[in-house]
């Protein structure tokens, strides 16, 4: 499926069929058919963050349809994890805009069930059990506690249910970490590096679920270094180089481009 603009079309938000084939800082090869109006899920519009004085996003926009699995990638430092953070709420934007069906992203009372992130780190409470690192979030987003059983079952837990999370291996701390993010069952799922120094097994797993999120109609946004991982889950690629959205296209577009080879080595 391709991505498409935002647009305005008889005072409703819309889309225009615009393929985006190759962008260079900022400016983009477009490939325009006819307009249509269908929902949109994201929304950034000329988003900007920036860190001590150096930029970590220049201002880039790009739309995500809804049930999309979109790999971002692009080397250290072009601000795949800043946009990340931005979409999900852990940063505010500097300027531009992000919006979750038309609420931004700042209104956390409205988006904060929309939207599950999975750090590249898990962010659990170490020194705690894995049933109460799922309890605490279950009542932050007011979920019943029925659900901490389904997670535990959904998510091979229930034999860890009472082992303290430091004592986890990584595979086990990730799986904890995007069972607590399911907690509410948002419709928008976003992973940072899900499968960073993971073994064979444990990737094949997170692979396994992604697929399955997917298949659920959950839209889905990760980074990766990995190309079997892009080749295998992505429908869409976005390259960021140095703050700027650079190719916006299909998995085929970007790995016959001249973009895939300096940032991926085989």
């Amino acid at each position: 499926m391709p991505p498409y603009i935002p647009a305005m079309k008889g005072g409703h938000h819309g889309i225009y069929h615009r393929r985006i084939d190759y962008c260079n800082s900022g400016n983009c090869n477009y490939q325009t058919d006819l307009a249509t109006v269908v929902p949109m899920t994201i929304e950034i519009h000329n988003l900007t963050k920036m860190y001590a004085g150096s930029r970590g996003l220049l201002p880039i926009s790009f739309t995500v349809e809804k049930g999309e699995l979109i790999a971002v990638i692009g080397h250290n430092g072009a601000g795949k994890s800043t946009l990340l953070k931005t979409i999900a709420g852990w940063h505010l934007p500097d300027s531009g805009s992000v919006l979750i069906d038309g609420d931004p992203v700042s209104d956390r009372k409205k988006v904060v069930r929309k939207i599950g992130f999975v750090p590249e780190l898990p962010s659990l409470f170490d020194a705690f059990s894995v049933e109460y690192n799922l309890t605490l979030f279950a009542r932050l987003f007011r979920t019943p506690s029925s659900r901490i059983e389904e997670v535990l079952n959904e998510f091979d837990l229930l034999p860890f249910r009472y082992s303290v999370v430091r004592n986890l291996s990584k595979g086990l701390r990730q799986r904890v970490s995007i069972g607590r993010t399911l907690l509410a069952d948002p419709p928008i799922l976003i992973f940072d590096e899900p499968t960073s120094s993971l073994d064979f097994d444990i990737t094949r797993e997170i692979h396994d679920m992604l697929r399955g999120f997917h298949a659920s109609g959950k839209t889905i946004i990760f980074t990766s270094h990995r190309p079997d991982e892009i080749r295998s889950l992505a429908t869409r690629v976005i390259i960021l180089r140095k703050g700027l959205l650079v190719f916006d296209g299909s998995p085929d577009s970007y790995f016959s481009s001249k973009d895939a080879e300096p940032i991926h080595i085989s």
